[in-house]
């Protein structure tokens, strides 16, 4: 299993904390954020393979910003894919 911390950027969340086996997420914590919209994504994030997710959340905007937690979640993702 291995741990992964990512910094987001233009979103209120400051910080983003994985747990991946085998590219299915064990674990993941988003710090900071809106409190709801941040425990649901992670709850449904759980057990699902990294490419699954990226495709799922990659792109999603927030009002006028381009990026939005759930984009910053599959850039992180993204980034993790690069450390393998």
């Amino acid at each position: 299993m291995k741990h992964y911390e990512y910094t987001p950027k233009g979103v209120c969340s400051s910080k983003m904390i994985f747990e991946i086996d085998n590219n299915i997420i064990i674990d993941a914590k988003i710090i900071d954020g809106c409190p709801g919209n941040t425990l649901g994504i992670t709850k449904l994030i759980i057990g699902k393979d990294i490419d699954e997710v990226i495709n799922l959340l990659e792109g999603i905007p927030c009002r006028m910003k381009p990026t939005s937690c759930p984009d910053q979640l599959a850039k992180a993702l993204i980034e993790y894919r690069k450390t393998q």
